[in-house]
């Protein structure tokens, strides 16, 4: 997997001061996408030992309320087994922090039957609080909107969706 950047104290991608990884490798070529560079699987550095490492220490200081994944798209299934394994460190080592995750799938695309749903796509879900769903459209696209782009997208309690078996939305 490679990503494109990490910024270690973002405040527009999610509640708080957070961390924010851009994952690189996206196929739904949104119209105007704000980060079309990481449409590219292969754009920015690999990801590797080191760069979880970073991540993590960056995650440690109290200030920081949680990590952010975003790209690129997190849900191509060439990327959601290290993002999986990064977050179960994450919940490990920080249970108290939050973890949010912007995709241009729908969540019913996710866990239905998309290329999004692959073997550590259950694994990865469990480990995020916060899904921001759905593809930036340019014809929807508000910038009065609090943590997305467009009105089409969602803001998602993903723990409460899950254990309720329904979409329930995080009350922003």
């Amino acid at each position: 997997m490679n990503y494109g950047e990490i910024k270690k104290t973002d405040i527009a991608n999610g509640i708080g001061v957070r961390v924010s990884l851009f994952v690189s490798g996206c196929r739904h070529h949104c119209k105007n996408c704000f980060n079309q560079a990481t449409w590219d699987f292969n754009y920015g550095s690999e990801y590797t030992e080191e760069t979880e490492k970073e991540i993590l220490l960056s995650l440690k200081p109290a200030y920081i309320k949680g990590l952010t994944l975003l790209g690129g798209e997190p849900f191509e299934a060439e990327n959601q087994k290290e993002l999986a394994g990064l977050c179960k460190k994450v919940r490990q080592m920080f249970p108290y922090k939050d973890i949010w995750c912007y995709s241009g799938f729908t969540f019913e695309e996710i866990t239905g039957n998309s290329r999004a749903n692959c073997e550590a796509t259950k694994e990865f879900l469990s480990y995020i609080d916060v899904l921001v769903d759905g593809r930036f459209v340019e014809e929807e696209k508000d910038i009065s909107l609090k943590f997305r782009g467009s009105r089409n997208q969602r803001i998602i309690n993903l723990k409460e969706t899950l254990a309720q078996n329904k979409i329930v939305l995080l009350d922003i």
